[in-house]
């Protein structure tokens, strides 16, 4: 009997903590959009002790979509003591929003920042994220108060991206 008990506790246990944990489910509201990229300029010069890691990247890109889960392990695996900000720039196609960009985003369940950006002069701000980008993705910067690094390749696991960390 005390085993039935304990397995019934058990089982309302698991199911209530089911329902404590919310999952972020991705919407037009509560994605942010930028329309231009001067509105999103300022995340490239935040300070603090906080180390920033962004990510521009699409749903249609298989080298972003394969290194995505990468930047979701991030959060909490500094090699310091600093705090690690992960932002994902996509740069999805403004009329496949809620076709493509929103049911990844559900699908994978992403729970980093996710900023939307529909400014396709690309060749109006690439340069201001970095000169040397070809325009390509993925791209990659990383900033703390120890310095900047701009990355124009893919990674193969979270090692990798920590390791470029300043």
């Amino acid at each position: 009997m005390k085993v039935i008990g304990i397995l019934i506790f058990c089982i309302w246990i698991s199911l209530g903590m089911k329902n404590c944990v919310q999952e972020k489910v991705w919407t037009v509201e509560n994605l942010t959009t930028y329309d231009h990229f001067a509105e999103m300029e300022h995340i490239f010069h935040q300070g603090g002790d906080t180390t920033y890691v962004i990510n521009f990247w699409a749903t249609w890109c298989g080298p972003c979509v394969k290194e995505l889960p990468y930047f979701e392990e991030l959060p909490g695996k500094d090699k310091s003591e600093n705090i690690i900000k992960v932002i994902l720039v996509s740069l999805d196609f403004k009329n496949q929003l809620e076709s493509k960009l929103l049911p990844f985003l559900n699908e994978h369940r992403v729970t980093s920042e996710v900023i939307f950006l529909k400014d396709a002069k690309y060749n109006d701000w690439i340069d201001k994220v970095d000169p040397a980008w070809s325009g390509s993705i993925p791209i990659t910067v990383i900033y703390n108060k120890n310095g900047r690094v701009f990355l124009e390749r893919d990674f193969n696991n979270v090692e990798e991206i920590i390791a470029q960390i300043p």
